[in-house]
């Protein structure tokens, strides 16, 4: 199978490539600008050719599908151009940094009839996965920040969009109501809490810009018992005692958060001629879109009497 990789930054370097390079049924092609990158991810990952831009790249050159990893502004360019080749693409969360931009996106694959799917690693680590089907029914997911408030688009799209993808990943039944609190400090979000409801079921998703440790929380409740999962990776049981749990050292990170089951999902699905899963894309996305008006609405208000901006 010839699949093309684009963008070689941080993630494509350490979670992607490593797992991409190992398996004998892949030959990798790499895309990127930057040429010492270039040379450097060709030696590491024994590539096959070497291109500075994806038009270089598909010139008269055919693939079996394609992992997009460049930054979020130039996702929609280049996820459409494959697209239009009947690529199957893999793209890195979000698909756009607007909901308008993903459904364009989620429609041509429709109408070309090509696999488009979006990285949601955390649909795939263990820790998670088998919390899915349990009968909690309240649902509450924490990640924080350490000092890194940002503008509200980039901070829910760029980041929350993780929090907003597990919930309603976990969520053992249709969302019907929903609820929205965010906090913004001159034009930066510092805070923003999501809440999910339908039947029987509630699911909360936080996060704060300025906290004091970068981390990530899951906790699922109900039927008397309490499961946790720790940064992905530490796992608590409570049943009336608590037993912790911790998957070994030698366990590979591509593993442990999703990456390694992800990237083969997503090939197996390439191979079985797989559909766009075009609903799940959109909602996470149309709930991304909803939350990043309600910021920026925030910041549109007028000053209060007192002198402070609206939270």
């Amino acid at each position: 199978m010839r699949v093309l990789v684009i963008g070689l930054g941080d993630i494509a370097r350490k979670a992607y490539l490593p797992i991409l390079s190992t398996r004998p049924d892949i030959e990798l092609h790499l895309v990127t600008r930057d040429a010492q990158v270039l040379d450097h991810a060709a030696k590491a990952f024994h590539a096959a050719s070497l291109h500075h831009s994806l038009a270089d790249a598909i010139d008269g050159a055919a693939f079996d599908a394609a992992f997009v990893h460049a930054a979020t502004e130039a996702h929609p360019a280049l996820v459409r151009t494959l697209l239009e080749r009947r690529i199957p693409t893999f793209v890195d969360k979000p698909l756009a940094d607007n909901l308008a931009e993903a459904e364009r996106l989620v429609a041509l694959s429709e109408r070309q009839q090509t696999l488009l799917s979006v990285g949601f690693n955390r649909r795939f680590a263990p820790s998670y996965t088998e919390l899915r089907g349990s009968s909690a029914n309240l649902i509450v997911m924490e990640k924080h920040r350490h000092r890194q408030p940002d503008t509200p688009r980039r901070v829910i799209f760029d980041d929350f969009i993780h929090v907003i993808d597990t919930l309603l990943f976990l969520a053992p039944g249709a969302v019907e109501r929903q609820s929205i609190e965010t906090q913004v400090d001159r034009g930066m979000l510092t805070a923003v809490t999501l809440m999910l409801a339908g039947r029987d079921f509630t699911a909360i998703g936080s996060m704060h810009r300025d906290s004091g440790l970068n981390e990530e929380r899951l906790d699922a409740m109900g039927n008397g018992m309490r499961r946790s999962v720790l940064n992905i990776s530490e796992q608590v049981h409570m049943d009336g005692t608590e037993c912790r749990h911790r998957r070994g050292d030698w366990t590979p990170v591509g593993q442990q958060r999703g990456f390694e089951a992800m990237c083969t999902a997503f090939l197996t699905a390439v191979r079985d001629g797989g559909r766009t899963q075009a609903d799940a894309i959109i909602a996470t996305h149309a709930l991304c879109e909803a939350v990043t008006l309600h910021a920026e609405r925030s910041i549109e208000r007028p000053l209060t009497a007192s002198g402070t901006g609206a939270r």
